[in-house]
């Protein structure tokens, strides 16, 4: 039996009635969070500042892990469930070379040289197992109906962990070192851990050069071109197959790199860490607008922020609503502008 329906077009009087409703309700949201924001920064201006700096610092690595899920997602549409899980095996990589490979544990020249090496290496390792993930799983699906590459994804996030579950183990490791400088800055009050502001400014640049190569290089426009249609950038000379293993490869990297970050700044590993740093950073992507690059970035800091500012205000939820909070906020967010922060509404391809 086939059931046919037909779509019911609202009066234009009740769709302008919803908007101004949903206008309203978004008014008053959004002040009853400035009014919050505000009465804490009046009671504890120097705790407010404390809980937005590190905010931040999560937020950019959040900005980081992000940006792999969105540069996927804009180039093949694809949600890569596995990417939360290739930033654990980064922060494994990272703590096992610095300090059991180089044996650096402490602060010094040699330090900050090995930081720089296994930033490369760390890039380097988990942009390759990005690529063979792209080449050996997700390639072939291309022009499958999207839940067969969905559920590949998710296939790929659980060998992933496990390979993490036999490298780390199944409890949490403490025996990383940092070579970070330890100590902080005192600006009026407010602890700025040196630590933190290292992986900031390693963040910042690396985010400035992969936007760089995504809107300035030739590879950048090639993915771009790809992005947009794959047959019309065949026609056009560029090789498809090449260039979305690049983009896997970008992605990959940035998640070495913030796996370095993440075990400098908490000298800790967990097997399912990737679980739970990948959904937030999933959720940074869509809050920014799923497949925008600076979208991403904003869902990232933002996340971060709200997070920090939550966790560690007078009055806040605290930390055990943390997560119900953000996801909260990407729920309203989606009610009243489905399409993320940044994004824009495009039609399906056909």
């Amino acid at each position: 039996m086939t059931t046919i329906t037909r779509a019911i077009r609202l009066p234009r009087t009740v769709l302008q009635t919803r908007a101004v409703v949903g206008r309203a309700v978004a008014i008053v949201l959004v002040a009853a969070i400035a009014v919050w924001l505000i009465f804490n920064l009046w009671h504890s201006p120097t705790q407010f500042f404390q809980a937005a700096v590190i905010g931040l610092g999560n937020g950019t690595l959040y900005a980081l892990i992000a940006l792999g899920y969105t540069l996927v997602y804009g180039i093949i549409e694809l949600i890569n469930f596995a990417h939360g899980d290739l930033f654990m095996l980064g922060t494994l990589f990272s703590g096992t070379l610095l300090t059991t490979w180089l044996g650096l544990k402490s602060s010094n020249l040699s330090g900050w040289g090995g930081f720089l090496l296994t930033l490369v290496a760390a890039m380097l390792f988990c942009a390759l197992i990005n690529v063979a993930i792209e080449f050996f799983a997700y390639r072939r699906l291309r022009r499958a109906p999207k839940l067969a590459p969905l559920i590949t994804a998710v296939g790929m996030s659980f060998i992933l962990q496990q390979v993490g579950l036999l490298w780390n183990g199944s409890k949490q490791r403490n025996d990383w070192y940092s070579v970070l400088p330890t100590g902080n800055l005192n600006v009026a009050g407010v602890h700025i851990d040196y630590d933190i502001m290292i992986v900031a400014v390693v963040t910042v640049v690396l985010l400035l050069v992969m936007t760089w190569v995504v809107t300035r290089t030739k590879a950048g426009k090639a993915m771009r071109a790809t992005a947009q249609d794959q047959d019309a950038a065949r026609l056009m000379g560029i090789n498809v197959n090449l260039t979305i293993s690049f983009t896997f490869a970008v992605g990959g990297a940035l998640a070495g790199a913030a796996g370095l970050m993440y075990q400098q700044i908490q000298t800790s590993t967990r097997y399912d860490l990737g679980f739970e740093m990948g959904l937030i950073a999933f959720t940074a992507a869509v809050l920014g607008g799923i497949g925008n690059l600076t979208g991403a970035v904003l869902g990232g800091v933002l996340i971060g922020l709200i997070q920090g500012l939550n966790d560690g205000l007078p009055y806040g939820l605290g930390q055990k609503w943390s997560q119900s909070v953000v996801f909260t906020v990407l729920i309203l967010v989606l009610v009243f502008r489905p399409t993320g922060l940044l994004g824009q509404s495009v039609g399906e391809k056909v």
